[in-house]
């Protein structure tokens, strides 16, 4: 070997030499978790139709499969919850009434269709005889999204049943008390730190409550619906996993329906 040839080849590596080899090593496993998440961004866009604000997968995944879609949202945005935390939230697939007979687009129009599908639709436009204790609660991400849903079930909406606003943009919690107190209400749609506040002021009561409905399917101009973000997923799973929730989902003589629409 000529020696000037052989000194470079003995030469003590370079700060270029080594930042290149690194990134030669780097690659690969970084492209591979790249290309991973794609795939996994681009598998959950072909569902996600921006137009209409609908993410379709919803419609197609029964309830074992959304029981385990919720656990993976809780444990996404929950980081900061214990393990034990996070198990209290879990909730089991036999609690989730199967929705996937519903072919409709669900959106603001095919709403009332939903539920009449799902219940009885005589009663949807009956109210409880206490005021402030619907049979069914619709669960939202925003309060402009809780209006729409509101004018949407307006049809059964009558002198004697109320259908409640109950969500915090405009609305003040003092007035949201005021509605319950005064008005017998079938249905009220809110957010579900809205609803927590309400049950927790003894406002709304749950006495009558036959079914949760998620807004599930709804996303808003960032592709986000109400399990898509921190801010509302959490609140959402502590909403659901309440103790007298949890101990109807599955009771014989006074059951709870839970439905994601």
């Amino acid at each position: 070997m000529p020696e000037e040839k052989r000194k470079r080849s003995l030469a003590a590596p370079t700060a270029d030499s080594i930042a290149s080899s690194k990134k030669r090593h780097r690659d690969p496993e970084t492209g591979s978790k790249k290309r991973r998440k794609a795939a996994a961004y681009e598998e959950d866009e072909e569902y996600l139709d921006l137009e209409a604000g609908v993410n379709k997968k919803i419609a197609l995944i029964d309830n074992l499969l959304l029981a385990d879609h919720l656990a993976k949202k809780v444990r996404r945005f929950g980081t900061g919850l214990s393990p034990v935390e996070l198990s209290r939230l879990d909730i089991s697939p036999s609690y989730i009434t199967d929705t996937t007979s519903f072919v409709k687009t669900r959106n603001l129009e095919t709403l009332p269709d939903f539920l009449e599908q799902f219940t009885d639709a005589k009663k949807l436009g009956e109210a409880p005889k206490k005021n402030g204790s619907p049979h069914t609660l619709i669960v939202t991400s925003a309060g402009l999204r809780a209006a729409d849903i509101v004018r949407s079930v307006r049809k059964y909406q009558s002198k004697n049943n109320t259908i409640a606003k109950l969500f915090a943009k405009h609305i003040k919690v003092k007035e949201s008390v005021e509605l319950l107190e005064k008005s017998r209400t079938g249905i009220a749609v809110g957010t579900p730190v809205r609803l927590y506040d309400l049950v927790e002021n003894s406002a709304l009561n749950l006495d009558n409550l036959e079914r949760l409905v998620i807004d599930a399917s709804h996303i808003d101009q960032k592709k986000r619906g109400i399990m898509d973000m921190k801010d509302t997923m959490l609140p959402l799973a502590r909403w659901l996993a309440r103790p007298e929730f949890k101990e109807r989902y599955t009771d014989n003589e006074k059951p709870l329906q839970l439905l994601f629409f």
